[in-house]
């Protein structure tokens, strides 16, 4: 066998090829070791920090801590709403879970009905995964020892501390201050402030009337979060502190109003139905605005049932109603201040008498009045509120005058004071007529004496017949009440930045006067005005309106009957007469007459307001006078030349004691 030929050329040339295929295979592993290293290099020295924080969100996670809802504090500081901590009980939905059977078990140790364990299993399945779900609140430590203590055998179950909404004055202040309530989805829009799912957390609540509703996103603050360390299903295992987010509060709301005054306004109202407004008549500050019969805000925060709150909406005296705001009714007698200044500033001789017999036949018919009044001046036809004598007046003036008085006072006018809900009311005129009575467009002359007394269509809020109030007594500022002092410490304007009242100054005077009469002598309100403060007294002006019609309510001045018939009683004051500070508007709804059932009131709750005045009780404590003495009285304060004798007993020796004289026998 021939051996094998060996062809040194073709060895060098395969030679050659495995070198580069090794150089090559080389260099790609060398550029694909280098670019392992340098990616290892930048994951562990560049991007450590990103994955730090990537370990660590796997280890730990972040509960949404909700934020301190604002205070509400009244002028002097006194806490009106604030927040107190309370055990609730949360359950979310999680892997694996059944609430359903889990809130059957949470029901042996809670009171948990049937029904209320269908609804609250529906809320559970609808919100996302691990998203809690308050099922009770205001637990008792008893009830939240016995769940805690079950923790880690119920999952999903959390029993923990939150913050619940309280209102310390009770119903006092509910119709100004409103409540809050749990966000629904309702709430939550897909714009602006109530955008943010977030809200949708148990803790969280939002303002539903009032101060807490215009004011809602100032209250609300900015939540916080607590760090937790969970395990791989993200189950909660321990907190950590050093890491809590902490939450900013909200903002405090500083209101104008003095808590003594809207506590004694809702003592003296008792069951009554009505409203009361008091205002500083120099700043337009509202010291009192107090609606009832009113309801605790409390009751709502925790949730009503469905029997309680139709108890509350349909009774006839309707509390939940802003009788101060909402409500409008016809002033009666308090708007013959307005007629009378309207009638000054046209020319009318305040001199002019007209004679009240109780009736009066003109347009062809018979007006009446409560009595017989006899001649009557302007001053004493306000005195007297005699109805007869304002007809006449009225006629003199029209309508659209008084109408034009009427509006410079605040009548018929929306003022902002931080909170929704008012009505504007009426104050016709001859325009409204046209506009409104489109197949009787005229303003009839037989029109213009039911509005000289305050009825026909005049229909006018308390609030705006405490501001026309304020304005008389002021005489020069056309005051704005103001109801939110402050906000977060910033001021807000004061109500006497809003310029003067364009009337003639001594006609503001005469109605004054005409007020102060209605307190004193033969005055409507006379018998029932006097505070008892001496010299500081209360001018006013009494009005009875009618609420159904002329027949509505029987008796004297409509006070008997079937309540809803009868008529509203009113009172408008301001004091001292002579200095005025505080201006108040009353109405007792369906009270019958405006003496006998605003007016006392009205006394009494701006009798708080003067004890409280540093200046005004300086007025009424007076230093009693000294006593008198005789002539020969020792005045200089010298001490008796000696003791002064008692009959029948001996003077005691003057000089240093002596010692006892010893008994006989004794050794000396």
């Amino acid at each position: 066998m021939a051996e094998p030929s060996i062809f040194f050329e073709e060895v060098n040339e395969r030679q050659g090829v495995f070198h580069r295929r090794a150089f090559l295979l080389g260099g790609f592993a060398g550029v694909g070791l280098l670019a392992l290293g340098g990616r290892l290099a930048h994951l562990q020295l560049i991007e450590t920090q990103r994955y730090e924080k990537l370990s660590a969100s796997n280890q730990f996670n972040f509960k949404l801590m909700p934020p301190p809802r604002g205070l509400i504090v009244d002028r002097n500081g006194v806490v009106l709403a604030t927040n107190r901590p309370n055990f609730r009980l949360m359950v979310a939905r999680d892997k694996g879970s059944d609430p359903a059977a889990t809130l059957k078990i949470l029901a042996n140790f809670v009171p948990l009905d049937d029904a209320k364990q269908v609804r609250l299993a529906k809320e559970i399945a609808r919100a996302p995964k691990r998203a809690p779900v308050q099922i009770l609140e205001d637990l008792t430590w008893e009830q939240f020892s016995a769940i805690d203590i079950r923790g880690p055998e119920l999952p999903g179950v959390t029993a923990d501390m939150g913050e619940v909404r309280v209102y310390p004055q009770g119903g006092a202040f509910t119709h100004v201050i409103g409540y809050v309530a749990k966000v629904n989805k309702d709430d939550i829009q897909p714009t602006g402030p109530n955008a943010d799912p977030i809200l949708l957390n148990p803790g969280f609540r939002i303002g539903k009337q009032g101060v807490e509703k215009s004011f809602d996103l100032d209250l609300r603050g900015k939540p916080g979060a607590q760090k937790v360390e969970v395990d791989a299903n993200g189950r909660e295992v321990r907190q950590d502190s050093a890491g809590d987010i902490p939450a900013t509060p909200g903002k405090q709301i500083q209101l104008t109003l003095d808590a003594d005054i809207q506590t004694r306004a809702m003592d003296v109202f008792g069951e009554e139905s009505g409203a009361a407004v008091m205002m500083d008549c120099r700043s337009g500050d509202i010291l009192c605005m107090f609606s009832g019969p009113s309801f605790d805000a409390n009751r709502f925060v925790r949730g009503l049932t469905g029997a309680e709150y139709r108890q509350l909406a349909m009774y006839e005296r309707k509390p939940l109603f802003n009788k101060a705001l909402t409500a409008t009714y016809p002033p009666g007698s308090t708007f013959k201040t307005m007629v009378a200044l309207a009638a000054l500033e046209a020319g009318y001789n305040p001199a002019t008498v007209h004679v009240c017999n109780k009736a009066w036949a003109w347009g062809g018919r018979v007006w009446h009045c409560d009595e017989a009044h006899g001649a009557q001046d302007l001053k004493g036809a306000i005195a007297t509120s005699c109805d007869i004598y304002f007809y006449q007046c009225a006629l003199f003036v029209g309508p659209d005058r008084i109408a034009e008085t009427a509006r410079k006072f605040g009548l018929g006018e929306i003022f902002d004071i931080g909170i929704p809900g008012q009505k504007a009311g009426l104050v016709p005129d001859t325009a409204y007529k046209r506009r409104t009575f489109k197949k009787d467009p005229v303003w009839h002359p037989g029109e213009t004496p039911s509005m000289g007394i305050g009825q026909g269509y005049t229909h006018l809020n308390p609030l705006q017949l405490c501001v026309m109030a304020s304005r008389i007594a002021n005489g020069q500022k056309a005051l704005h009440p103001r109801l939110v002092q402050s906000v977060g410490g910033v001021e807000r304007p004061r109500g006497s930045e809003f310029g003067d009242l364009p009337v003639n100054k001594d006609h503001l005077h005469f109605v004054r006067e005409a007020m102060a009469a209605v307190t004193t002598g033969h005055g409507t309100a006379a018998a029932v005005a006097d505070m008892g403060l001496g010299d500081v007294k209360m001018a006013g002006k009494t009005g009875t309106a009618q609420a159904f019609n002329y027949g509505g309510g029987r008796g004297a001045h409509g006070a008997v009957g079937e309540w809803r018939l009868r008529d509203h009683a009113w009172f408008i004051a301001f004091a001292p007469y002579d200095d005025p500070r505080y201006a108040i508007s009353v109405l007792v709804e369906h009270g019958g007459f405006g003496a006998q059932a605003a007016a006392p009131r009205a006394r009494e709750i701006m009798r708080v307001a003067l004890l409280k005045d540093p200046e005004v009780r300086k007025r009424i404590e007076k230093p009693l006078p000294m006593p008198q003495l005789p002539p020969d009285a020792n005045l200089g304060g010298d001490a008796p030349e000696g003791p002064t004798p008692i009959p029948g007993q001996p003077l005691a020796p003057i000089g240093p004691p002596q010692p006892p004289t010893p008994p006989v026998g004794t050794p000396t």
